[in-house]
């Protein structure tokens, strides 16, 4: 079942506004903020509200069409979850300078096996199943780590 479908589902109409948004999420390359998602839409959308944007957001994060993340920039950002985005699934490297977020799904050696086996123990530890997992690594990217040689 796609994202219609999913919205469908929780009883709730597929308004322009959500076809919108979803397309704007599907087709970006980026995490972008609910700011970001207003601005592209806007041009050929003026109809559409950065009010709408916010709840259109909220609500497909509720129904788990959407990630919401938090980079340490006092900025939520969204993603398509994995089940309706065309990415696979990834981790990310977020830049405390610059703040520049890279996808990764190319797993270090060893990497899914340690999340695998975590994941694991975790569930028989606390009896609780684990339906997914969202990783996140902070450090400097390498642009910021020559800018930083420079000076």
């Amino acid at each position: 079942m796609g994202w219609r479908g999913a919205i469908k589902g929780c009883g709730r109409r597929m308004t322009v506004p959500r076809e919108i948004i979803i397309s704007v999420l599907s087709d970006a390359t980026e995490h972008l903020s609910a700011e970001d998602i207003y601005f592209r839409i806007h041009e050929t959308n003026p109809a559409i509200g950065l009010t709408t944007v916010y709840r259109t957001l909220e609500l497909l994060t509720q129904m788990r069409v959407l990630n919401k993340f938090d980079f340490g920039d006092k900025r939520s950002r969204y993603e398509l979850t994995d089940q309706y985005s065309k990415k696979k699934h990834h981790h990310h490297l977020v830049c405390t300078q610059c703040g520049r977020i890279i996808d990764y799904s190319d797993f270090a050696e060893g990497e899914a096996c340690s999340i695998a086996c975590t994941e694991k123990e975790l569930s028989e530890k606390f009896n609780f199943s684990i339906t997914s997992h969202y990783l996140s690594f902070y450090g400097i990217c390498p642009d910021c780590k020559e800018k930083n040689h420079e000076k």
